[in-house]
């Protein structure tokens, strides 16, 4: 680290500190922080000329309390008149984001892209947003580590700027600690950091939220990110050879849609991830043997997600290589097939309520099976509010979450987030967000540029070139009132 001062038209800023390894862009971001001026806009002057966002500190020759002087305009906000008509750019920035219709972008802070695009997809759930600004009322466990501690805060604090903020947000914080948390993701090649892959990074920091935000009271679930990612598998294991049979359950955080050339639909490599071989000891043969895993889906989540498996170690490159297959997957995803029998029959009352609600919107007649008075009529209604696909749910899905008793999971979900691979290799490409937003609209995060998107061109993202890919799909349940 060096601190040096930075002037900049009147003002002088007197101790602002660079990280030597990290690239000059990384610098300008925190001093858009500072002065509101884009890292575009700004001219710094150093030995040599101008500062330019790649160059090298080591040659730059920045020297410890050294004054830097920086050129540049900040964006500026036009003043509205005493009276007259109030115009987008003259409200508060937290009401600007609620006119633009999107909260803010992320800057890449060097190959940070797998971080944004994660950051920006788990940010689109309220809940987890709601579980975390309670962070503070919750405390910290005992038995929690300084490090998830600090992730935690700093994924709150994140978010939080990403809420109030038009213009990009620069991660600084984040990144420092996730980095501290997880070592890998400041792996480093020629002295620049390197791209690291979307799902592990998906994968470590909903772990240690699960850590975390774990809620004292008995009323509220004892794991919130459990109950708003968790799947409840029942798995069968059993050998042909030896005839042994054992069954166990296990709580994952994503279901693998595996490819092959068989592979054309989402629902066919879900159904190929339920099944698979493995080779263990068996104690009445006394010597390993193949057993065979069947699973269903026993308990469901809030928010399923989903990872298509695109990635494999190749051996003759000795490098990480990718899948290219397209692979389609739908806007609504029923899951009714991968479950168990007992899920099954929990799961056929509120789909039943569904099927009246969505048959009652479209004019037709309900069967009447599961609600038959006057309170039902209401009860329709919130079923079709939670059934609408434009991603807003009952006022209670926006604060937490929903209590089982009062709302029921029917094993249909809505796609709300899609997180997308371009290039052929998990170490290099570029990762981008697809976010549906609470008005219904989809926004590309594309690091620090969000863009508007068509909902019918969201399926694209299916593979079978260079395109973005699907890489990751979050899927969000559509639940009734019962």
């Amino acid at each position: 680290m060096v601190t040096v001062s930075v002037k900049w038209q009147k003002e002088v800023y007197p101790a602002v500190e660079i990280d030597t390894s990290q690239p000059p862009y990384v610098f300008k971001a925190q001093l858009y922080d500072l002065t509101g001026v884009p890292p575009e806009r700004q001219k710094i002057m150093v030995k040599g000329g101008l500062l330019k966002d790649d160059a090298d500190w080591s040659k730059v020759g920045v020297k410890e309390g050294q004054r830097l002087m920086m050129m540049g305009t900040a964006d500026e906000i036009v003043k509205a008149p005493e009276k007259g008509p109030v115009f987008a750019e003259d409200l508060p920035e937290e009401e600007q984001v609620v006119n633009v219709g999107h909260s803010a972008g992320l800057f890449n802070l060097g190959n940070t892209c797998y971080m944004n695009s994660t950051v920006q997809c788990l940010h689109s759930v309220p809940e987890l947003k709601s579980a975390l600004t309670e962070y503070n009322q919750l405390g910290r466990s005992n038995d929690l580590d300084h490090s998830s501690h600090l992730l935690t805060v700093a994924t709150r604090d994140l978010f939080n700027d990403l809420d109030k903020n038009v213009k990009p947000v620069a991660p600084m914080q984040f990144w420092t600690v996730l980095r501290k948390k997880y070592p890998q993701f400041g792996q480093q090649s020629n002295g620049a950091f390197m791209q690291q892959d979307a799902e592990e990074c998906w994968t470590q920091l909903l772990y240690t939220l699960s850590q975390s935000l774990k809620s004292p009271n008995s009323s509220g679930s004892p794991d919130i990110v459990k109950a708003l990612f968790g799947i409840e598998f029942d798995n069968r294991i059993h050998c042909a050879e030896s005839g042994e049979e054992s069954t166990e359950t296990e709580t994952v955080y994503s279901l693998k849609c595996h490819i092959s050339q068989e592979v054309n639909h989402l629902h066919e490599g879900l159904k190929r991830g339920l099944k698979s071989e493995l080779e263990k000891a068996s104690p009445s043969l006394g010597r390993s043997a193949v057993y065979v895993k069947d699973s269903r889906i026993n308990g469901l989540p809030r928010y399923l997600t989903i990872q298509f498996v695109r990635f494999f170690w190749k051996r003759e490159s000795n490098q990480k290589a990718k899948i290219l297959r397209k692979v389609d997957y739908p806007l609504s995803l029923d899951v009714y097939d991968f479950c168990s029998e007992d899920l099954r029959k929990k799961l056929e009352g509120p789909r039943q309520v569904l099927r009246d609600a969505e048959g009652k919107k479209a004019g037709l007649k309900t069967s009447g099976k599961t609600s038959s008075s006057t309170d039902g009529d209401v009860k329709m209604t919130e079923a079709e509010e939670s059934s609408s696909g434009s991603g807003e749910a009952s006022k209670t899905t926006q604060e937490g979450v929903l209590p089982e008793k009062e709302h029921h999971l029917t094993g249909i979900y809505d796609l709300v987030a899609v997180l997308t691979h371009k290039g052929r290799s998990a170490d290099s490409g570029h990762y981008v967000a697809w976010v549906k937003q609470e008005n219904g609209k989809w926004v590309q995060f594309d690091d620090d540029n969000p863009i508007p998107q068509r909902e019918e061109d969201i399926p694209k993202l299916s593979g079978g070139g260079d395109w973005h890919m699907a890489y990751i799909c979050m899927y969000k349940a559509r639940v009734v009132p019962m």
